[in-house]
């Protein structure tokens, strides 16, 4: 299974915790779809050998395109690529675009998935975030939504500062009772020059707290379990039929080419990323050239890269792959470094699979850091 990702780089306005790359003007919107477009032609014999599963519009915000822009997009990659069966094609989209008029053109459209970002159905946190939708519009637009489709993701932040642990689990709760079939739910963070980071530094914003963000994380798992949700990533949450199966391609390791400026590729050795500039990437494109950076992986990255990824799912790291693909020394290197976890149980054995607990699902990010080969 391989995967298309297509950047649309534009936003109405900056989200205060963002450090994704976009513009907020959209003057060069056509010129853009037209690159964009021209990219998926360029690129495809590197998936001349390959079928494509999902198709995933990221951003940025890709509610900002018309269905038309869209489904010009998606004829691309029919009339350029191999296309499997009922593919995932997931639009992120915010409340604000989702008029009447706009899902049902959407639903008109070959979209058959929607992640939409709520983060918060708290008006305070919507304004700390200096998201461009309002309660109101986060509870609408869901149910309008769910009159179109069925496969539909909903976004929640924690870790906010100020959220108590109560408005918390009313979030929750709130999303919950849409009966969306599927979420995903991120800690705040405070990435460097971001709005945020200035206003935490200046004391007009408190600081994010790692407790706090723990302790919610714990809440969530709680609740979600109990909802019949099965937590199949860290962050994300599916019912029965439900993952999404663009994000496990991901941490799967599968194939995917990323198209837009700022996108990232893979191909299962080699990592690209376009230039993070819009005007360069549509100079560019129009000259018929890829503004893409690429690097080799070594062994050493590639075995890396499968321990982050594994431990944060539920289907862990294999310790047969990691003796096929990577060695002997790489499999007592982590056996070994996995020690003092399993004692602390933070990590554990399912046959030959080793995985994180519940109780160390929250620290898998810097469990993993030290399972990483620095040096052999």
């Amino acid at each position: 299974m391989s995967g298309i990702y297509i950047h649309i780089p534009f936003c109405k306005q900056a989200c205060h915790y963002c450090d994704f790359h976009f513009s907020t003007v959209k003057g060069k919107k056509e010129a853009m779809v037209t690159a964009l477009c021209r990219e998926l032609e360029l690129r495809k014999e590197e998936f001349k050998e390959e079928v494509v599963e999902t198709i995933y519009f990221g951003g940025g915000t890709p509610s900002v395109l018309s269905a038309e822009e869209i489904d010009r997009l998606l004829a691309m990659v029919y009339e350029h690529y191999t296309v499997g069966q009922d593919p995932e094609i997931t639009l992120e989209a915010n409340p604000d675009d989702l008029s009447k008029e706009k899902l049902k053109a959407l639903d008109d459209s070959s979209i058959n998935r929607l992640s939409i970002g709520i983060q918060s159905f708290f008006e305070e946190d919507l304004v700390l975030m200096n998201r461009a939708h309002n309660a109101a519009e986060a509870e609408d637009c869901i149910r309008g939504a769910m009159n179109y489709f069925e496969n539909i993701s909903i976004d929640l932040i924690y870790g906010i500062p100020g959220m108590s642990n109560k408005r918390w689990r009313q979030n929750i709760e709130k999303a919950l009772s849409f009966k969306v079939p599927h979420i995903s739910s991120y800690a705040l963070t405070v990435e460097p020059k971001t709005a945020l980071a200035s206003f935490i530094k200046k004391g007009v914003v408190a600081p994010v707290e790692d407790e706090v963000a723990q302790e919610h994380f714990n809440i969530l798992l709680n609740e979600m379990e109990k909802a019949g949700f099965e937590s199949y990533e860290i962050s994300n949450f599916g019912k029965p039929g439900f993952f999404s199966k663009n994000n496990t391609a991901y941490w799967q390791q599968k194939k995917y080419i990323g198209i837009g400026p700022s996108a990232h590729s893979y191909d299962g050795l080699r990592r690209g990323w376009n230039i993070n500039n819009n005007p360069k990437y549509i100079k560019a494109i129009s000259s018929d050239v890829l503004p893409i950076e690429i690097e080799t992986l070594s062994r050493k990255d590639r075995y890396n890269e499968y321990i982050m990824t594994g431990l944060r799912t539920i289907w862990g790291v294999s310790l047969e792959k990691v003796h096929l693909e990577f060695g002997e020394k790489y499999l007592e290197y982590l056996e070994n470094q996995a020690v003092k976890y399993l004692k602390e149980q933070l990590l554990y054995y399912d046959g030959d699979r080793l995985l994180t607990s519940k109780k160390g699902r929250f620290l898998a990010d810097g469990i993993a850091a030290d399972l990483f080969l620095v040096n052999l």
